[in-house]
């Protein structure tokens, strides 16, 4: 496999931007050898569906423009459909914690949540922002129009709001002490 087709596979498993030097760091090439690859994935990816876009050094991919009134259409259906089990659980988590990562809803539901996170987003219903404690990574949170419907100005106002935010704490602080021990042992 070469390099641009694991540029293509990682952007595409991660459903959301990376910078070139991280995933330069990530694949163990150099800058210069990384910046060949994209550009010959751009390339490659120029007269297809999906495109390599650039903002400042983050790299992702996302729908050729000539097809936006078919994404629009197929995004305008998926805001009308119900969520599904696992939008769910995910919203839930987000609501509940106000402020979380993508690793901690990872954790907590046992699988990949980047897909899902990413439908919620397009809906509107979570945003993300970098984290205050780790400019290296994004945390999640409701959106306005979320908690207007469902009728709170706070999440504090959810039910059971301190009972699940401390069974969610709990879990991070589960994560936290894992991941302490993964790296002592590593």
């Amino acid at each position: 496999m070469n390099l641009e087709q694991k540029i293509e596979a990682i952007l595409f498993f991660k459903g959301e931007p990376m910078s070139r030097k991280k995933l330069s760091e990530f694949l163990a090439v150099g800058q210069n050898e990384m910046n060949e690859a994209i550009e010959k994935l751009k390339e490659n990816l120029k007269d297809r569906g999906i495109v390599l876009q650039e903002k400042d050094n983050d790299i992702t991919l996302g729908a050729n423009k000539e097809i936006s009134e078919l994404i629009e259409k197929l995004q305008k259906e998926e805001l009308n459909k119900e969520l599904s089990k696992a939008s769910l659980e995910v919203l839930s988590i987000v609501l509940y914690k106000n402020g979380v990562s993508r690793s901690l809803i990872d954790y907590i539901r046992g699988v990949n949540s980047s897909f899902t996170l990413r439908a919620l987003s397009i809906r509107g219903l979570v945003e993300k922002s970098i984290d205050p404690t780790d400019n290296r990574r994004y945390i999640y949170k409701p959106t306005f129009e979320l908690l207007s419907y469902m009728g709170v100005n706070s999440v504090e106002e959810l039910p059971d709001y301190a009972l699940v935010n401390n069974s969610i704490e709990s879990a991070s602080q589960n994560l936290e002490e894992e991941l302490v021990k993964e790296a002592e042992e590593g």
